[in-house]
């Protein structure tokens, strides 16, 4: 019986990985354990961040909502529980692009919400 060999599907499965390290500083990008290794840990920072990025996001439009609200004159929670009871269903991402780009509009929110 014949000896199997693995060298094709070898050589394929290093390609693959120096290919994904290409551009990485010194021996990462040329060294196949070099490369997997720290491609490996790329990767796992890569999925988490595609995580945290949804939450780094929504803190900076509450925060945006915050200062624009501090402006007219009250604060963020006030302002959130006032659009609830005024049955305002507005997400934080289009009030904070309210906040940014048309402040005349997040005015006559506030004053909706002060009545």
């Amino acid at each position: 019986m014949a000896k199997i060999k693995h060298s094709v599907a070898t050589r394929k499965r290093k390609k693959k990985i120096l290919k994904q390290a290409k551009g990485y500083w010194g021996d990462h990008s040329t060294q196949y354990q070099q490369a997997n290794r720290v491609l490996m840990h790329a990767l796992k920072y890569a999925y988490r961040d595609r995580r945290n990025k949804k939450r780094e996001i929504r803190s900076l439009w509450i925060a945006r909502i915050n200062a624009a609200c501090r402006e007219v004159g009250t604060t963020y929670s006030v302002f959130m529980s006032g659009l609830k009871k005024a049955k305002i269903n507005l997400d934080r991402k289009i009030l904070a692009d309210l906040a940014v780009k048309d402040s005349h509009a997040f005015k006559k929110l506030a004053e909706i919400i002060k009545k």
